[in-house]
């Protein structure tokens, strides 16, 4: 890998001491063929979902395929290298996720500086968690909720997606600022979580809202609080955990990134083209009923809040002691 980055640029370099080579990635040409948007889980969760109906509307929007790439593995790490040591020509993206902010505090090692071999695209939607327990709890309320876990320190336990997972450090988060001791118990995906949360074998789950909503709707699971700072359209009946933990707010979050190096122009226009789609009422209403927040802005926006996630994320973890599994 390193030595195709050192010809690559050594090339790269050599192509631009001959003004009359046109650059292959102009903007007024781009894309001039099928562009592959990487993701780091597998097919079928709420990544694969965005990605996929991004992929679609940018395809028809600019002309040429977006192909999404499933590569699992490594808790994302092993897409995000090969995402991020790619050619910096705008055909291969990276659907980046809070996965790309907990990682640098989870893993002592990593192959890549995600900061600082990125290049922010665009800030694409946002899902708040929902706080739900099992109905055979006898809590309906955030604030009931950390009533009992002081009077029972504990006891009570919260399943999650994995170990460092968005799903685990907002429990975590949760624990550190309301001060209570929940157990963490961890699974290997999301699915397995919410099954056994569904038959009482776990109590309490901080899940995304597009997965927890079906079980909400059908009354199998109790809502308690939303983990954005205003609440869920999709849920309006239910409070923010903000109410009564000011200052708490955990979600998911997704846009695109590109190589270190990729060109202003062509980061302006998938920028561009991405906010468009955020504005088209369709593109609002699908991902409106999906319980998704839009993130419309420019790619420093999108840096920013990367940025600023990382940060947090990393106080978390490092005041939990979370290490990967």
């Amino acid at each position: 890998m390193t030595l195709a980055r050192r010809d690559f640029l050594r090339l790269a370099a050599g192509a631009g001491a001959l003004p009359a080579a046109p650059y292959v990635a102009r903007a007024d040409t781009y894309p001039s063929r099928p562009v592959h948007l990487i993701i780091g889980y597998t097919p079928g969760g709420s990544a694969d979902m965005t990605a996929r109906l991004f992929g679609q509307w940018l395809s028809q929007r600019l002309g040429q395929q977006f192909v999404v790439e499933s590569r699992p593995g490594g808790a994302t790490n092993i897409a995000t290298e090969q995402a991020l040591h790619a050619a910096p020509d705008g055909y291969t993206l990276y659907l980046a996720s809070p996965a790309a902010a907990t990682n640098p505090a989870l893993f002592a090692k990593l192959n890549f500086d995600f900061i600082r071999e990125s290049t922010p695209v665009a800030g694409l939607i946002l899902f708040p968690d929902v706080v739900v327990v099992n109905p055979e709890l006898p809590i309906h309320t955030i604030p009931e909720l950390i009533a009992y876990a002081k009077a029972n320190p504990g006891k009570l336990n919260f399943a999650s997606s994995g170990i460092g997972s968005t799903l685990h450090v907002a429990g975590e988060l949760f624990k550190m600022m309301a001060g209570v001791d929940i157990v963490h118990i961890a699974y290997r995906g999301g699915a397995p979580a919410l099954v056994d949360l569904l038959s009482g074998r776990v109590q309490v789950m901080f899940d995304n809202v597009p997965t927890a909503l079906p079980y909400i709707r059908a009354g199998k699971i109790r809502p308690l609080g939303v983990t954005s700072t205003t609440r869920a359209a999709v849920l309006p009946d239910v409070p923010v955990v903000a109410d009564s933990v000011p200052g708490y707010e955990a979600s998911a979050w997704y846009g695109m990134v590109g190589p270190k190096g990729l060109p202003a122009d062509i980061v302006e226009k998938l920028n561009r083209e991405a906010n468009a789609i955020l504005a088209m009422p369709e593109a609002k209403t699908q991902l409106a009923d999906l319980g998704a927040s839009l993130l419309p802005g420019s790619p420093a926006d999108f840096g920013k809040l990367i940025a600023d996630e990382t940060q947090k994320w990393g106080k978390v973890i490092r005041f939990a002691g979370i290490k990967p599994e």
